[in-house]
């Protein structure tokens, strides 16, 4: 009877602490951007332990409800925050300090959660995405790929290499053993063998796999070996040819050869044989493998748009330690040194790609927001860069609710990722308070009040400390 009644006391004690609101945090007076249904909630409050919303409910009954902290959103427009599904942190041991302190930028501009796709300092990122989880550091969550797998003497650095089924399994184990989030396949050395390899043995452990992808193979073999996703649009582009198969052909024909044709030597082939009717059934193909896409356009954008553009006063600069601007100088100088002519097929051959991208998204392919920002990638800027990659993909022909889905919601349904996206009771909590409505227009993502990230609350002073610490 005793233990009875013990129990009965304990029960009414938890009860009388859930009655309570016992919440970290508790956002009042808030319209929720419902991106998935493209609509508005009005007056809504938000009660949050830890990173977890626990309660979504009409502001009314805010009084019934305690908290550690209190943050009335003034009526602003409260939606998840943004996820860049393509960045990378590297450049090797020099460059660590000058890589972490990019982190804060992220979240300066409302980026909550990023998609690390490959660098040279894995150990570095796995440490501070410790550190972030942990709070003990300013930064967005971050998902990794690790290191990139490719051919012998790869372009990258720190990746590993790929050339039998043998090293293809060690590769997978080392990246297993790490645990990173996904694999990244690059393709400037990497063999047509290699690769489907690599993909139906990522496939055959559950891992997902994305990447670039060797000339020498066509997209739907790849996918069919289980491949998940596409970095940039090259590749869905050449599959999209009534020549592709030819292609194909002579790209193994030359592959060995003193004069390869390349990817970018069939550019203009490709250019001229795009068709209509294959690309229309490619991308139904692809919604049906609930493939991923991350088109890349801003990264296209500032690097075909170099030679005409003065970067020297971009205010961004101010905030990036020296070393990253240093990187940029190789793009900066192959820019330079193509013709008229190949800068203006350049353009001519991005705007025909962008245009997949509307259509991509309607037929169900999951197309996803990345910038490609990091040291290298000239002028694409950490956290700014993914508010420009957004605005393009609305500028490509997607409504500003189908813009914002391609970050906040179809980010995390690469991963299979339930418990982000909306603002709902047991979702994630990082969320982001902009003055305007995004779903009327979608510039309004550069208003950004305030944000909650990995349960902590700033406001908008609290951002732009973020940037003065970094000044230089």
């Amino acid at each position: 009877m005793k233990k009875i009644l013990l129990a009965c006391l304990a029960l009414c004690f938890t009860c009388y602490s859930f009655a309570q609101g016992k919440y970290t945090l508790l956002v009042t007076n808030a319209n929720i951007v419902d991106v998935a249904n493209g609509k508005i909630i009005p007056h809504q409050l938000i009660a949050i332990s830890g990173d977890v919303i626990k309660v979504v409910a009409d502001t009314k009954m805010a009084a019934k409800y305690k908290a550690d902290k209190i943050v009335d959103a003034d009526n602003k427009y409260v939606m998840p925050g943004l996820w860049d599904m393509h960045i990378h942190l590297r450049g090797g041991n020099d460059m660590i300090t000058a890589n972490k302190n990019l982190l804060p930028l992220f979240l300066a501009y409302g980026v909550t959660t990023v998609r690390e796709c490959g660098g040279d300092i894995t150990p570095q990122v796995m440490e501070w995405r410790q550190q972030i989880a942990a709070g003990t550091m300013a930064g967005p969550r971050i998902f990794t790929s690790g290191p990139k797998l490719d051919g012998p003497k790869p372009t990258w650095a720190g990746s590993l290499l790929v050339e039998t089924p043998e090293q293809v399994g060690k590769a997978l184990d080392s990246l297993q053993k790490i645990k990173t989030d996904f694999v990244k396949i690059y393709e400037s050395k990497i063999s047509r063998d290699a690769y489907l390899e690599a993909v139906s043995q990522a496939h055959a452990r559950g891992l997902l796999s994305t990447g670039h992808m060797p000339y020498t193979v066509k997209l739907t073999e790849a996918v069919d070996r289980g491949m998940n996703g596409s970095e940039h649009l090259y590749y869905v582009f050449k599959a999209c040819s009534a020549k592709e198969d030819s292609i194909t052909k002579v790209e193994l024909e030359t592959e060995h050869t003193a004069r390869p044709l390349g990817l970018f030597g069939a550019l203009p082939t490709l250019y001229a044989t795009y068709d209509d009717a294959k690309a229309a059934a490619l991308f139904k193909y692809l919604a049906q493998h609930h493939f991923t896409v991350t088109p890349t356009l801003f990264v296209s954008k500032t690097l075909n748009e170099i030679k005409e553009t003065d970067h020297s006063k971009d205010s961004l600069l101010n905030y990036i330690d020296p070393k990253i601007p240093a990187t940029y100088q190789g793009r900066v100088a192959s820019a330079r040194r193509a013709s008229e002519a190949s800068t203006a097929f350049t353009k001519k051959f991005e705007e025909k790609a962008t245009a997949m991208v509307p259509q991509m998204y309607a037929a169900g392919v999951n197309v996803i927001a990345g910038s490609d920002c990091g040291a290298f990638n000239s002028f694409v800027y950490p956290g700014s860069s993914i508010h420009q990659e957004i605005k393009l993909l609305a500028a490509s022909g997607l409504t500003p609710q189908q813009a914002l889905t391609t970050s906040v919601i179809n980010g995390p349904k690469f991963f299979g990722l339930d418990n982000y996206g909306s603002l709902q009771a047991g979702k994630c909590a990082d969320m982001i308070f902009l003055d305007a409505n995004p779903l009327q227009n979608i510039n309004a993502i550069d208003q950004i009040n305030r944000m909650v990230a990995h349960g902590k609350a700033y406001s908008r002073q609290d951002m732009d400390n973020m940037l003065v610490a970094l000044k230089h």
